[in-house]
């Protein structure tokens, strides 16, 4: 998203004839600035990856990525906790929150 350089309105994406060819650019319909796009092209090196990764064995136990809470697990009394929201009921109920021990992985809930 590009804003005019004159008068901060939000620019739009245009095409404008100029000799019979068509130039992209963008254009400010409050005072009429407009810039031609320059053709982009992305470099390999930064062109985006779509890669999946699988974890198989015992490495995902070691892979955390939830965030962590201090709250006394119910069952071997941790003070830190694994805590994630789920959406359990219909939508125009609050979403139920999930907590699962960083010590003996005991997962609970919280009703909001």
């Amino acid at each position: 998203m590009q804003f005019c350089k004159k008068c901060g309105t939000k620019l739009k994406f245009k095409q404008i004839k100029i000799g019979g060819i068509l130039f992209p650019g963008l254009a400010c319909d409050k005072c009429g600035f407009y810039t031609r796009i320059e053709k982009v092209t992305a470099k390999p090196e930064e062109s985006v990856s779509r890669t999946h990764i699988k974890v198989l064995g015992d490495e995902a136990d070691e892979i955390k990525t939830l965030p962590t809470t201090t709250i006394e697990c119910p069952k071997c009394d941790n003070m830190t906790a694994y805590w994630w929201f789920l959406q359990t009921r219909s939508g125009d109920e609050p979403p139920t929150q999930f907590y699962r021990c960083t010590k003996c992985n005991y997962t609970w809930r919280l009703y909001a």
